[in-house]
């Protein structure tokens, strides 16, 4: 009995779905799936269900597509073992900004994957774009432009190590935009203190 009120209390305080979808999403890929390039698209699969959808029980959330693309993210580190090469440097991995265009909706009870793929890189940050693509349809959903800032390491080094991507990508033209775009945020923000 005392375990059962102990995992009560860890639903209640606690996103335990949350944790426990992110050790199966991990361990999952470097169980059952082969290494990829860092270079490479990694793609994980997902449902719309009635914990994901929004107040009219019709199609998912906004704010769960920022969930779904953390579950996407930590599954491109493990499976091309950037994560583990970053933390062998003594750093870590931090969201810096995510930009969402959302297409169309998807329909609550409808599969969908997540495609992750590399586009850019600077000395400070990766640059990942993500799309939700719907599986009845192949239409793509939503895309997603995140950057991911890695601490205590240099992005070009580190890549270094990964013969694939000996040649740098030019930069995508919507990823200047956004990144010209957070800069003059960045002034401004700097400008009212």
């Amino acid at each position: 009995m005392s375990w059962l009120v102990l995992l009560l209390i860890l639903y209640t305080v606690w996103d335990v779905n949350y944790f426990i979808r992110c050790l199966f999403t991990v361990l999952g890929g470097r169980l059952f799936q082969r290494k990829r390039k860092v270079t490479d698209t990694t793609t994980i699969y997902g449902l719309c269900t009635s914990q994901d959808v929004d107040i009219f029980i019709r199609h998912m959330n906004n704010a769960r597509y920022l969930r779904e693309l953390d579950f996407a993210r930590f599954h491109f580190y493990a499976l091309t073992n950037l994560y583990e090469q970053v933390r062998n440097r003594g750093g870590g991995a931090v969201q810096g900004a995510t930009s969402v265009r959302y297409r169309r909706t998807i329909p609550i009870f409808h599969p969908y994957k997540i495609l992750t793929k590399l586009v850019w890189w600077d000395d400070k940050a990766i640059y990942l774009e993500q799309q939700f693509v719907t599986l009845t349809d192949g239409f793509v959903r939503a895309v997603a432009l995140s950057k991911q800032c890695l601490t205590k390491c240099d992005v070009n080094e580190l890549l270094k190590s990964y013969p694939e991507a000996a040649q740098k990508p030019q930069m995508p033209e919507e990823l200047k935009l956004w990144l010209d775009s957070i800069d003059v945020s960045r002034q401004k923000l700097r400008k009212d203190d």
